[in-house]
């Protein structure tokens, strides 16, 4: 008895995460990313309509399927000569798909200054090693520096 084997081919549609500007627009998006991502440290309305508003400031978002699932802002800070990350989130939901790694280098690619800084909970040991692996480092500590006490790792990067 003979054995006939075919090869049944379907198509997987996955999700295409997309990076772009964000604007006043995602207000309501980013808000609600910050409380998911952020919790009691997330920022109040008036920064975040700072950060989607404020000249100069380099803003990203990173969507899938028409969702914002992650967003980075970074602040040119002529006086010091360096951009610093002023945020940088990503939905836990999509967290270890190399969406932070995405913003970062999309941010980097778009800043016009020598250096990019940024502050980490020094518990955040994930988002440590992803910005070690991007070729940040340790530059400072500042003592008590997030609401709850906890110190803040302050890293840096010459483009």
């Amino acid at each position: 008895m003979g054995f006939s084997a075919f090869c049944l081919f379907c198509l997987i549609e996955f999700p295409i995460m997309e990076i772009e500007a964000a604007n006043l627009m995602d207000l309501g998006a980013l808000r609600h990313l910050e409380n998911v991502c952020f919790g009691n440290d997330a920022w109040p309305l008036l920064d975040l309509i700072a950060v989607l508003t404020w000249p100069d400031v380099i803003r990203l978002k990173a969507t899938e399927s028409g969702e914002m699932i992650g967003f980075i802002a970074g602040d040119p800070r002529q006086s010091n000569g360096a951009v610093w990350i002023a945020t940088i989130a990503v939905d836990p939901r999509f967290r270890r798909r190399g969406i932070g790694s995405a913003l970062m280098l999309e941010c980097e690619r778009r800043v016009s200054m020598p250096v990019i800084k940024l502050t980490a909970r020094i518990s955040n040991q994930g988002a440590i090693r992803m910005y070690e692996s991007l070729g940040y480092r340790t530059s400072d500590i500042w003592r008590a520096y997030y609401s709850d006490g906890e110190d803040g790792l302050v890293m840096s990067k010459t483009l």
